[in-house]
Protein backbone atom coordinates (compact mmCIF):
# COMPACT_ATOMS: atom_id res chain seq x y z
CA UNK A 1 0.00 0.00 0.00
CA UNK A 2 1.32 3.23 -1.09
CA UNK A 3 1.19 5.94 1.88
CA UNK A 4 1.42 9.58 1.80
CA UNK A 5 0.79 11.65 5.25
CA UNK A 6 1.39 14.61 5.80
CA UNK A 7 1.66 17.11 8.99
CA UNK A 8 0.64 20.88 8.32
CA UNK A 9 1.04 23.25 11.13
CA UNK A 10 -0.03 26.90 11.32
CA UNK A 11 2.99 29.34 12.17
CA UNK A 12 1.47 30.83 15.00
CA UNK A 13 3.12 30.07 17.97
CA UNK A 14 5.34 27.61 19.98
CA UNK A 15 4.37 23.42 18.95
CA UNK A 16 1.98 22.07 21.27
CA UNK A 17 2.66 18.53 22.49
CA UNK A 18 -0.12 17.58 21.64
CA UNK A 19 0.33 18.42 17.97
CA UNK A 20 3.63 16.81 18.14
CA UNK A 21 1.91 13.28 18.55
CA UNK A 22 -0.41 13.87 15.65
CA UNK A 23 2.27 14.78 13.84
CA UNK A 24 4.47 11.63 15.08
CA UNK A 25 1.51 8.91 14.20
CA UNK A 26 1.57 10.59 10.66
CA UNK A 27 5.62 9.68 10.57
CA UNK A 28 5.03 6.03 11.81
CA UNK A 29 2.08 5.15 9.14
CA UNK A 30 4.46 6.64 6.67
CA UNK A 31 7.41 4.68 7.90
CA UNK A 32 5.44 1.70 8.48
CA UNK A 33 4.60 1.18 5.20
CA UNK A 34 7.27 2.53 3.09
CA UNK A 35 5.37 5.85 1.96
CA UNK A 36 6.25 9.91 2.81
CA UNK A 37 5.80 11.86 5.50
CA UNK A 38 5.14 15.38 4.10
CA UNK A 39 5.56 18.80 6.31
CA UNK A 40 3.83 21.30 4.94
CA UNK A 41 3.15 25.05 6.36
CA UNK A 42 -0.51 26.34 6.56
CA UNK A 43 0.47 30.36 6.57
CA UNK A 44 -1.96 31.16 4.93
CA UNK A 45 -3.61 33.61 7.94
CA UNK A 46 -1.20 36.34 7.95
CA UNK A 47 -2.68 38.15 10.52
CA UNK A 48 -1.49 35.33 13.10
CA UNK A 49 1.53 34.75 11.28
CA UNK A 50 5.07 34.30 13.46
CA UNK A 51 7.69 35.03 11.43
CA UNK A 52 9.73 32.74 13.69
CA UNK A 53 7.31 29.96 14.43
CA UNK A 54 8.01 28.41 11.39
CA UNK A 55 12.16 27.97 12.01
CA UNK A 56 10.81 26.61 15.23
CA UNK A 57 8.97 24.10 13.60
CA UNK A 58 11.52 22.74 11.53
CA UNK A 59 14.39 23.12 13.94
CA UNK A 60 11.86 21.02 16.34
CA UNK A 61 11.37 18.28 14.23
CA UNK A 62 14.76 17.85 13.24
CA UNK A 63 15.62 17.60 17.23
CA UNK A 64 13.09 14.88 17.27
CA UNK A 65 14.36 13.30 14.59
CA UNK A 66 11.16 13.38 12.70
CA UNK A 67 12.72 13.68 8.90
CA UNK A 68 10.40 14.67 6.62
CA UNK A 69 10.11 13.53 2.78
CA UNK A 70 8.75 17.04 1.14
CA UNK A 71 8.74 20.04 2.57
CA UNK A 72 10.27 23.22 3.48
CA UNK A 73 14.16 23.52 3.22
CA UNK A 74 14.06 19.71 1.45
CA UNK A 75 11.80 20.29 -1.56
CA UNK A 76 9.87 17.78 -3.72
CA UNK A 77 7.47 16.98 -6.56
CA UNK A 78 4.08 18.59 -5.34
CA UNK A 79 5.74 21.70 -3.74
CA UNK A 80 5.53 24.78 -3.01
CA UNK A 81 5.40 23.34 0.50
CA UNK A 82 4.14 27.29 1.95
CA UNK A 83 0.61 27.81 1.60
CA UNK A 84 1.65 31.61 1.13
CA UNK A 85 3.12 30.74 -1.73
CA UNK A 86 0.18 28.92 -4.02
CA UNK A 87 -2.40 31.27 -4.68
CA UNK A 88 -2.25 30.37 -8.08
CA UNK A 89 -3.49 26.49 -7.30
CA UNK A 90 -6.20 28.02 -5.43
CA UNK A 91 -7.73 30.28 -8.07
CA UNK A 92 -7.42 27.85 -10.73
CA UNK A 93 -9.59 25.41 -8.32
CA UNK A 94 -11.70 28.21 -7.64
CA UNK A 95 -12.47 29.02 -11.11
CA UNK A 96 -13.34 25.83 -11.80
CA UNK A 97 -15.66 25.33 -8.73
CA UNK A 98 -17.51 28.59 -9.95
CA UNK A 99 -17.74 27.78 -13.70
CA UNK A 100 -19.23 24.16 -12.29
CA UNK A 101 -21.71 26.44 -9.75
CA UNK A 102 -20.57 24.59 -6.81
CA UNK A 103 -19.55 28.19 -5.45
CA UNK A 104 -21.31 31.77 -5.41
CA UNK A 105 -20.45 35.11 -5.08
CA UNK A 106 -21.65 36.38 -1.36
CA UNK A 107 -22.69 40.17 -0.92
CA UNK A 108 -24.50 39.79 2.39
CA UNK A 109 -23.53 41.93 5.32
CA UNK A 110 -23.23 41.77 8.54
CA UNK A 111 -26.44 43.10 8.95
CA UNK A 112 -28.13 40.40 6.49
CA UNK A 113 -26.77 37.74 8.54
CA UNK A 114 -27.84 38.67 11.64
CA UNK A 115 -31.44 39.25 10.98
CA UNK A 116 -30.92 35.49 9.77
CA UNK A 117 -29.58 34.28 12.84
CA UNK A 118 -32.13 36.21 15.32
CA UNK A 119 -34.79 34.75 13.36
CA UNK A 120 -33.04 31.12 13.84
CA UNK A 121 -32.38 32.23 17.27
CA UNK A 122 -36.28 33.13 18.13
CA UNK A 123 -37.62 30.00 16.12
CA UNK A 124 -34.79 27.95 18.61
CA UNK A 125 -33.12 26.35 15.57
CA UNK A 126 -29.19 26.18 14.62
CA UNK A 127 -28.34 29.12 12.45
CA UNK A 128 -27.12 27.77 9.08
CA UNK A 129 -26.09 30.50 6.50
CA UNK A 130 -28.21 29.77 2.90
CA UNK A 131 -27.50 31.91 -0.35
CA UNK A 132 -29.75 34.90 -0.29
CA UNK A 133 -31.65 35.28 -3.08
CA UNK A 134 -30.43 39.28 -4.83
CA UNK A 135 -31.99 40.39 -7.90
CA UNK A 136 -30.41 40.80 -10.58
CA UNK A 137 -30.35 44.91 -10.29
CA UNK A 138 -29.56 44.20 -7.13
CA UNK A 139 -26.25 42.11 -7.97
CA UNK A 140 -25.12 44.69 -10.45
CA UNK A 141 -25.66 47.45 -8.30
CA UNK A 142 -23.57 45.22 -5.78
CA UNK A 143 -20.65 45.23 -8.98
CA UNK A 144 -20.91 48.49 -9.81
CA UNK A 145 -20.07 50.11 -6.55
CA UNK A 146 -17.47 47.23 -5.79
CA UNK A 147 -19.42 45.82 -2.77
CA UNK A 148 -16.42 42.92 -1.22
CA UNK A 149 -17.74 39.55 -1.52
CA UNK A 150 -17.10 36.40 -0.13
CA UNK A 151 -16.70 33.07 -2.30
CA UNK A 152 -19.33 30.22 -0.01
CA UNK A 153 -19.46 26.71 -1.18
CA UNK A 154 -23.16 25.99 -1.92
CA UNK A 155 -23.60 22.47 0.27
CA UNK A 156 -26.24 20.69 -1.20
CA UNK A 157 -29.42 19.85 0.72
CA UNK A 158 -31.56 16.15 2.05
CA UNK A 159 -27.88 13.90 1.82
CA UNK A 160 -26.53 11.93 4.43
CA UNK A 161 -22.40 12.38 4.34
CA UNK A 162 -20.45 9.03 5.93
CA UNK A 163 -17.54 8.77 7.14
CA UNK A 164 -15.65 5.20 7.51
CA UNK A 165 -12.79 6.68 10.14
CA UNK A 166 -10.09 4.49 10.72
CA UNK A 167 -10.22 5.58 14.51
CA UNK A 168 -13.94 6.71 15.19
CA UNK A 169 -15.63 3.94 13.20
CA UNK A 170 -18.28 5.28 11.02
CA UNK A 171 -19.56 9.28 11.15
CA UNK A 172 -22.22 10.18 9.46
CA UNK A 173 -23.88 13.56 9.47
CA UNK A 174 -26.58 15.56 7.39
CA UNK A 175 -25.76 17.87 4.79
CA UNK A 176 -28.76 20.30 6.16
CA UNK A 177 -26.82 20.86 9.31
CA UNK A 178 -24.04 22.27 7.35
CA UNK A 179 -24.22 25.91 6.41
CA UNK A 180 -22.86 27.25 3.08
CA UNK A 181 -19.38 27.93 4.15
CA UNK A 182 -17.08 30.25 3.07
CA UNK A 183 -13.65 29.18 1.19
CA UNK A 184 -12.39 32.42 0.30
CA UNK A 185 -12.50 35.79 2.41
CA UNK A 186 -13.38 39.42 1.08
CA UNK A 187 -10.08 39.92 1.07
CA UNK A 188 -8.93 37.06 -1.07
CA UNK A 189 -7.89 34.88 1.55
CA UNK A 190 -9.00 31.46 1.11
CA UNK A 191 -9.93 29.34 4.02
CA UNK A 192 -8.71 26.21 5.85
CA UNK A 193 -11.60 24.13 4.66
CA UNK A 194 -11.07 24.89 0.98
CA UNK A 195 -6.83 25.37 0.72
CA UNK A 196 -6.13 22.23 2.73
CA UNK A 197 -8.41 19.94 0.70
CA UNK A 198 -6.23 21.52 -2.75
CA UNK A 199 -3.01 20.57 -0.96
CA UNK A 200 -4.11 17.28 0.00
CA UNK A 201 -5.35 16.57 -3.84
CA UNK A 202 -2.24 18.59 -5.04
CA UNK A 203 0.23 16.20 -3.00
CA UNK A 204 -1.81 13.19 -3.13
CA UNK A 205 -2.01 12.81 0.37
CA UNK A 206 -3.60 9.09 0.99
CA UNK A 207 -4.15 9.56 4.80
CA UNK A 208 -5.01 12.61 6.61
CA UNK A 209 -4.05 12.09 10.65
CA UNK A 210 -4.91 14.79 12.82
CA UNK A 211 -6.77 15.65 15.86
CA UNK A 212 -10.44 14.91 16.61
CA UNK A 213 -11.36 18.34 16.84
CA UNK A 214 -10.66 18.34 12.63
CA UNK A 215 -13.84 16.05 12.65
CA UNK A 216 -16.14 18.86 11.64
CA UNK A 217 -14.12 20.07 9.40
CA UNK A 218 -14.03 16.63 7.63
CA UNK A 219 -17.52 16.83 6.13
CA UNK A 220 -17.39 20.40 4.07
CA UNK A 221 -14.06 19.01 2.84
CA UNK A 222 -15.32 15.62 1.73
CA UNK A 223 -18.18 18.00 -0.35
CA UNK A 224 -15.56 20.41 -1.58
CA UNK A 225 -13.12 16.96 -2.67
CA UNK A 226 -16.33 15.66 -4.74
CA UNK A 227 -17.10 18.96 -6.19
CA UNK A 228 -13.41 18.76 -7.76
CA UNK A 229 -13.77 15.20 -8.50
CA UNK A 230 -11.09 14.35 -6.42
CA UNK A 231 -10.75 10.64 -4.24
CA UNK A 232 -11.03 11.16 -0.82
CA UNK A 233 -7.99 10.46 1.61
CA UNK A 234 -8.62 7.80 4.26
CA UNK A 235 -8.95 9.55 7.89
CA UNK A 236 -7.95 9.07 11.14
CA UNK A 237 -8.95 11.74 13.74
CA UNK A 238 -6.98 11.24 16.92
CA UNK A 239 -8.15 12.06 20.47
CA UNK A 240 -6.90 15.67 22.06
CA UNK A 241 -4.38 14.94 24.86
CA UNK A 242 -5.94 15.30 28.02
CA UNK A 243 -4.58 16.90 31.20
CA UNK A 244 -2.82 14.71 33.70
CA UNK A 245 -5.38 12.72 35.54
CA UNK A 246 -8.64 14.58 33.92
CA UNK A 247 -10.10 13.81 30.49
CA UNK A 248 -10.06 17.72 30.05
CA UNK A 249 -7.88 18.69 26.95
CA UNK A 250 -4.27 20.67 27.79
CA UNK A 251 -5.36 23.95 27.18
CA UNK A 252 -2.37 26.50 26.16
CA UNK A 253 -4.10 29.53 28.24
CA UNK A 254 -2.89 27.25 31.55
CA UNK A 255 0.82 26.87 30.30
CA UNK A 256 2.13 28.51 34.08
CA UNK A 257 -0.33 26.38 35.94
CA UNK A 258 0.83 23.18 33.86
CA UNK A 259 4.77 23.83 34.64
CA UNK A 260 4.15 24.73 38.25
CA UNK A 261 2.70 20.71 38.29
CA UNK A 262 5.88 19.88 35.90
CA UNK A 263 3.82 19.56 33.31
CA UNK A 264 5.54 20.75 29.49
CA UNK A 265 2.68 21.65 27.01
CA UNK A 266 5.41 22.74 24.38
CA UNK A 267 7.86 21.11 22.53
CA UNK A 268 10.65 23.71 22.98
CA UNK A 269 9.64 23.51 26.76
CA UNK A 270 11.32 19.60 26.62
CA UNK A 271 14.21 20.77 24.59
CA UNK A 272 14.94 23.70 27.46
CA UNK A 273 14.88 21.06 29.78
CA UNK A 274 17.12 18.59 28.26
CA UNK A 275 14.81 15.73 27.20
CA UNK A 276 16.07 13.25 25.23
CA UNK A 277 14.22 12.90 21.81
CA UNK A 278 14.55 8.97 21.82
CA UNK A 279 12.24 9.04 25.17
CA UNK A 280 10.15 11.84 24.00
CA UNK A 281 9.05 9.98 21.04
CA UNK A 282 8.79 6.60 22.95
CA UNK A 283 6.75 8.39 25.21
CA UNK A 284 3.91 10.24 22.92
CA UNK A 285 3.93 7.33 20.85
CA UNK A 286 2.20 5.26 23.63
CA UNK A 287 -0.09 8.03 24.62
CA UNK A 288 -3.28 7.05 22.94
CA UNK A 289 -1.90 4.02 20.88
CA UNK A 290 -1.47 0.76 22.31
CA UNK A 291 0.36 -2.62 21.90
CA UNK A 292 1.42 -4.39 24.95
CA UNK A 293 0.89 -2.99 28.21
CA UNK A 294 4.17 -5.24 29.90
CA UNK A 295 6.19 -3.03 27.59
CA UNK A 296 6.89 0.84 27.55
CA UNK A 297 10.62 1.20 26.18
CA UNK A 298 10.64 0.96 22.62
CA UNK A 299 13.19 2.12 20.08
CA UNK A 300 12.42 3.73 16.93
CA UNK A 301 12.13 0.76 14.79
CA UNK A 302 10.28 -1.16 16.82
CA UNK A 303 7.57 1.80 16.75
CA UNK A 304 7.51 1.63 13.25
CA UNK A 305 7.57 -2.00 12.47
CA UNK A 306 4.33 -2.39 15.45
CA UNK A 307 2.54 0.83 14.65
CA UNK A 308 -1.00 0.62 13.21
CA UNK A 309 -4.45 2.69 13.29
CA UNK A 310 -6.16 -0.05 14.52
CA UNK A 311 -4.71 0.55 17.58
CA UNK A 312 -5.31 4.27 18.65
CA UNK A 313 -7.68 4.58 21.41
CA UNK A 314 -10.55 6.11 20.52
CA UNK A 315 -10.80 7.70 23.92
CA UNK A 316 -8.58 10.69 25.17
CA UNK A 317 -5.22 9.90 26.96
CA UNK A 318 -3.84 11.96 29.67
CA UNK A 319 -0.59 13.13 29.62
CA UNK A 320 1.46 11.34 32.34
CA UNK A 321 4.27 13.45 33.95
CA UNK A 322 6.01 11.20 35.96
CA UNK A 323 5.57 8.17 33.52
CA UNK A 324 7.62 10.11 30.67
CA UNK A 325 9.97 10.91 33.60
CA UNK A 326 10.44 7.62 33.95
CA UNK A 327 10.91 6.48 30.58
CA UNK A 328 13.56 9.96 29.62
CA UNK A 329 15.56 8.44 33.06
CA UNK A 330 15.32 4.71 31.50
CA UNK A 331 16.69 5.86 28.18
CA UNK A 332 19.45 8.09 29.74
CA UNK A 333 20.80 5.35 31.53
CA UNK A 334 21.34 3.47 28.12
CA UNK A 335 22.62 6.67 26.51
CA UNK A 336 26.62 6.78 25.71
CA UNK A 337 28.75 8.71 27.75
CA UNK A 338 30.19 10.79 25.02
CA UNK A 339 26.53 11.84 24.08
CA UNK A 340 25.69 12.84 27.27
CA UNK A 341 28.79 15.24 27.26
CA UNK A 342 27.65 16.41 24.29
CA UNK A 343 24.11 16.38 25.65
CA UNK A 344 24.81 18.26 28.90
CA UNK A 345 27.67 20.89 27.53
CA UNK A 346 25.43 23.55 25.98
CA UNK A 347 23.68 23.88 29.56
CA UNK A 348 27.03 24.24 31.23
CA UNK A 349 27.81 26.92 28.67
CA UNK A 350 24.86 28.28 28.58
CA UNK A 351 25.70 29.09 32.42
CA UNK A 352 29.18 30.13 31.92
CA UNK A 353 29.92 27.23 33.56
CA UNK A 354 32.18 25.75 30.50
CA UNK A 355 32.92 26.66 26.50
CA UNK A 356 32.82 24.74 23.39
CA UNK A 357 34.48 23.56 22.09
CA UNK A 358 36.12 21.61 25.35
CA UNK A 359 39.36 21.17 26.27
CA UNK A 360 40.61 18.16 27.15
CA UNK A 361 40.91 18.55 30.92
CA UNK A 362 37.58 19.70 31.41
CA UNK A 363 35.95 17.19 29.01
CA UNK A 364 37.78 14.74 31.35
CA UNK A 365 36.40 16.91 34.57
CA UNK A 366 32.77 16.73 32.64
CA UNK A 367 33.05 12.64 32.02
CA UNK A 368 33.95 12.11 35.58
CA UNK A 369 30.89 14.36 36.97
CA UNK A 370 28.32 12.67 34.57
CA UNK A 371 29.78 9.12 35.92
CA UNK A 372 29.43 10.56 39.30
CA UNK A 373 25.67 11.77 38.93
CA UNK A 374 25.14 7.90 37.57
CA UNK A 375 21.66 7.62 37.55
CA UNK A 376 20.53 10.72 39.20
CA UNK A 377 20.98 12.40 35.88
CA UNK A 378 17.87 12.30 34.30
CA UNK A 379 17.67 15.05 31.83
CA UNK A 380 20.55 16.69 30.30
CA UNK A 381 19.81 20.36 32.55
CA UNK A 382 20.57 17.92 35.71
CA UNK A 383 24.23 18.74 35.36
CA UNK A 384 23.77 22.03 36.22
CA UNK A 385 21.30 21.60 39.01
CA UNK A 386 22.84 18.99 40.34
CA UNK A 387 26.70 19.24 39.44
CA UNK A 388 26.66 23.34 39.45
CA UNK A 389 29.53 23.28 42.32
CA UNK A 390 32.10 21.11 40.26
CA UNK A 391 31.98 24.10 37.47
CA UNK A 392 31.98 26.93 39.80
CA UNK A 393 34.51 29.18 41.18
CA UNK A 394 32.59 29.49 44.31
CA UNK A 395 29.66 27.65 45.91
CA UNK A 396 26.10 28.98 46.28
CA UNK A 397 25.04 27.04 49.54
CA UNK A 398 21.23 26.14 49.81
CA UNK A 399 19.63 27.39 53.15
CA UNK A 400 17.42 24.52 53.69
CA UNK A 401 20.74 22.46 53.48
CA UNK A 402 22.63 24.75 55.76
CA UNK A 403 19.94 25.36 58.41
CA UNK A 404 19.44 21.64 58.50
CA UNK A 405 23.24 20.56 58.47
CA UNK A 406 25.78 23.34 59.65
CA UNK A 407 23.61 25.28 62.14
CA UNK A 408 24.34 22.49 64.94
CA UNK A 409 26.59 23.36 67.86
CA UNK A 410 30.28 21.98 67.22
CA UNK A 411 29.62 22.14 63.16
CA UNK A 412 32.34 24.92 62.80
CA UNK A 413 35.08 23.53 65.45
CA UNK A 414 34.18 19.68 63.49
CA UNK A 415 34.38 21.55 59.74
CA UNK A 416 37.96 22.95 60.57
CA UNK A 417 39.39 19.97 61.93
CA UNK A 418 38.11 18.38 58.53
CA UNK A 419 39.50 20.92 56.82
CA UNK A 420 42.98 20.16 58.08
CA UNK A 421 42.22 16.44 57.55
CA UNK A 422 41.51 17.12 53.52
CA UNK A 423 45.24 19.02 53.94
CA UNK A 424 47.22 16.36 54.92
CA UNK A 425 45.23 13.37 53.38
CA UNK A 426 47.74 11.45 51.02
CA UNK A 427 47.39 10.75 48.19
CA UNK A 428 43.97 12.69 47.50
CA UNK A 429 42.09 9.91 46.07
CA UNK A 430 38.94 8.34 46.55
CA UNK A 431 40.09 5.14 48.47
CA UNK A 432 42.09 7.39 50.72
CA UNK A 433 39.33 10.27 51.33
CA UNK A 434 36.92 7.46 52.28
CA UNK A 435 39.50 5.71 54.95
CA UNK A 436 40.54 8.77 56.41
CA UNK A 437 36.72 10.31 56.95
CA UNK A 438 35.25 7.26 58.36
CA UNK A 439 38.97 7.30 60.85
CA UNK A 440 37.59 10.45 62.07
CA UNK A 441 34.43 9.97 62.75
CA UNK A 442 35.30 6.80 64.48
CA UNK A 443 38.09 8.57 66.66
CA UNK A 444 35.50 11.44 67.49
CA UNK A 445 32.99 9.16 68.42
CA UNK A 446 30.78 10.61 65.44
CA UNK A 447 28.06 8.86 63.80
CA UNK A 448 28.90 8.99 59.69
CA UNK A 449 26.44 10.83 58.89
CA UNK A 450 27.07 13.77 61.29
CA UNK A 451 30.23 14.22 59.68
CA UNK A 452 29.54 13.67 55.88
CA UNK A 453 26.51 15.64 55.66
CA UNK A 454 27.89 18.46 56.68
CA UNK A 455 31.06 17.76 54.87
CA UNK A 456 28.89 17.79 51.81
CA UNK A 457 27.31 21.16 52.42
CA UNK A 458 30.67 22.92 53.09
CA UNK A 459 32.02 21.47 49.97
CA UNK A 460 29.06 21.71 47.51
CA UNK A 461 26.57 23.67 48.75
CA UNK A 462 24.32 20.80 48.25
CA UNK A 463 22.36 18.87 51.09
CA UNK A 464 21.80 16.05 48.05
CA UNK A 465 23.99 14.74 45.28
CA UNK A 466 26.95 12.46 44.16
CA UNK A 467 28.85 10.34 46.47
CA UNK A 468 30.54 12.34 48.93
CA UNK A 469 34.24 11.55 47.94
CA UNK A 470 33.47 11.36 44.61
CA UNK A 471 33.12 15.27 45.22
CA UNK A 472 35.96 15.40 47.17
CA UNK A 473 38.26 14.30 44.70
CA UNK A 474 36.58 16.03 41.56
CA UNK A 475 36.26 19.78 43.50
CA UNK A 476 39.86 19.28 44.52
CA UNK A 477 41.72 19.84 47.34
CA UNK A 478 42.24 23.55 47.58
CA UNK A 479 38.98 24.46 46.14
CA UNK A 480 37.16 21.96 48.77
CA UNK A 481 39.17 23.41 51.49
CA UNK A 482 38.29 27.06 50.33
CA UNK A 483 34.69 25.92 50.40
CA UNK A 484 35.55 24.98 53.68
CA UNK A 485 36.40 28.19 55.02
CA UNK A 486 33.71 29.90 53.13
CA UNK A 487 31.39 27.94 55.24
CA UNK A 488 32.44 28.68 58.40
CA UNK A 489 32.72 32.36 57.67
CA UNK A 490 29.11 32.55 57.00
CA UNK A 491 28.36 30.28 60.32
CA UNK A 492 30.38 32.90 62.68
CA UNK A 493 28.57 35.50 60.59
CA UNK A 494 25.43 34.18 61.20
CA UNK A 495 25.93 33.60 64.84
Amino acid sequence: MSVRTRFAPSPTGHLHIGGVRTALFNWLLARKHGGQFILRIDDTDQERHVDEAVQKILDGFRWLGLNWDEGPEVGGPCGPYYQSQRQDRYRAAIDKLVADGKVYRDYSTDAERNVDRDAAKKDKRAYRFRRIEYSDADLARFEAEGRPYALRFEVPSGRTLVLNDLVKGEVTFATDEIGDFVIVRPGGQPLYNFASVVDDVDMKITHVVRAEEHLSNTFPQILVLEALGAEAPAFAHIPYVAEPGSHAKMSKRKTEEYEKRGVLVFLHQYVQKGYLPDALVNYLSRLGWSYDDSQELFKRAELIEKFSLERVNSSPASLDPDKLFWIEGEWMKETPLADKVAGALPFLVAEGLASDPLDDATRSKLEAVILALGDRMKVFSDVVKMGRFFFADEVAFDPDAVKKRLRKPGVPEMLRELDALLAETEPYDLATLEKAVHDYAEKTGRKMGDVVNPLRVATTGQGVGPGLYDCLVLVGREACRARIAQAIAMLEAGA
